[in-house]
């Protein structure tokens, strides 16, 4: 059964909610082909029959309900979670969610986790990798760490698109091209210093983009913590091995293979990054794992079994008519 958890799922209805709320940066989501026109997903799912792709995990991410205003946030998450129950309800073989969160509002977010994850079809939830500027390791958001532990669910971080907070990324049009895979890597490691994964061990993390630059720095890690972040409670290459990470690299073979090396094939799940892997990109996304050097084994944990063991999915029920959106309510 191959799973792709790293697929974005936005309509319009959703991106003109946020806007409407003062998000300035739906631009990138809109005219993809990733929203719920018939002729969309039609055109989704014949790409994914053609790559042999089972099922997609959607998440919202990097657009969010993440606003200051909190009845904005409220109602922006549950509009997008109850989006995504209908579409799922309709399409239980081809879909699974992760749940939005109303954050930086802790207890709604409680109260949209113990809503969402009661409802068919939602497996964890997404969070990016920083909130609206504050550290996803803010102390302020351990009760969402505790729960999502006490749960044993999956947590799914992906980039928030803020440039890393850096204007030397900002300002010369890098948010994407090299500021997301450092948001992952400081996200990361951020994890890595405050124990989220040494305490939290039910808890289960995907990080996006292979970890960004996390691969190549492990050992530095583990030479420096001890004088640099001293509390850290253990061995950030120890940590590191405690999460799990997507493969999506843009087909990057090296990249793939570092990330083999640093943490295990069996700390790798299938990532396209649909809607901007598209096309004949979709199939290298795939392809590129078999095409790596890595031993069968490695690349059938990979492509076939890490992402099912991980999100506890069966293989998919039937197609079914009707909405699931009630569900969620």
């Amino acid at each position: 059964m191959r799973i792709d958890v790293h697929a974005h799922y936005w309509t319009d209805a959703y991106l003109d909610l946020l806007t409407k709320y003062g998000k300035r940066d739906t631009g990138t989501q809109r005219g993809r082909g990733a929203g719920g026109e018939a002729a969309e997903l039609d055109a989704r799912f014949a790409l994914m029959d053609a790559a042999g792709v089972t099922q997609q995990v959607l998440s919202a991410s990097p657009q969010l309900p993440q606003f200051e205003n909190r009845a904005h946030a409220i109602h922006a998450a549950e509009f997008v979670n109850d989006l995504y129950a209908s579409v799922v309800d309709r399409h239980p073989s081809r879909f699974a969610a992760f749940a939005a969160l109303p954050l930086p509002h802790v207890d709604a977010a409680l109260e949209e986790i113990d809503r969402t994850l009661a409802v068919p079809g939602f497996v964890g939830v997404a969070m990016t990798t920083s909130v609206l500027g504050r550290s996803l390791v803010d102390p302020e958001f351990t009760p969402v760490f505790q729960e999502l532990d006490r749960r044993g669910t999956v947590l799914y971080v992906h980039p928030s698109g803020c440039a890393a907070g850096a204007p030397l990324i900002r300002d010369f049009n890098l948010t994407w091209m090299i500021g997301a895979p450092i948001e992952d890597t400081i996200a990361a490691v951020h994890l890595i210093i405050a124990g989220i994964p040494t305490r939290y061990r039910r808890l289960r993390i995907i990080n996006s983009h292979l970890g960004g630059a996390l691969p190549m720095l492990l050992q530095r890690l583990d030479k420096q913590y001890e004088w640099e972040v001293p509390k850290t409670p253990e061995p950030p290459s120890t940590a590191a091995r405690r999460m799990w990470y997507d493969t999506v690299a843009y087909g990057h073979v090296p990249a793939l293979r570092c990330a083999c090396d640093s943490f295990g094939a069996d700390r790798l799940v299938l990532g396209t990054d649909f809607p901007y892997e598209d096309g004949a990109l979709f199939q290298r996304a795939i392809e590129y794992v078999s095409h790596a050097g890595l031993p069968p084994t490695n690349v059938r944990q990979i492509l076939d079994t890490n992402a099912p063991a991980l999100l506890g999915l069966a293989e998919p029920l039937e197609e079914r008519s009707g909405a699931g959106a009630s569900q969620a309510r």
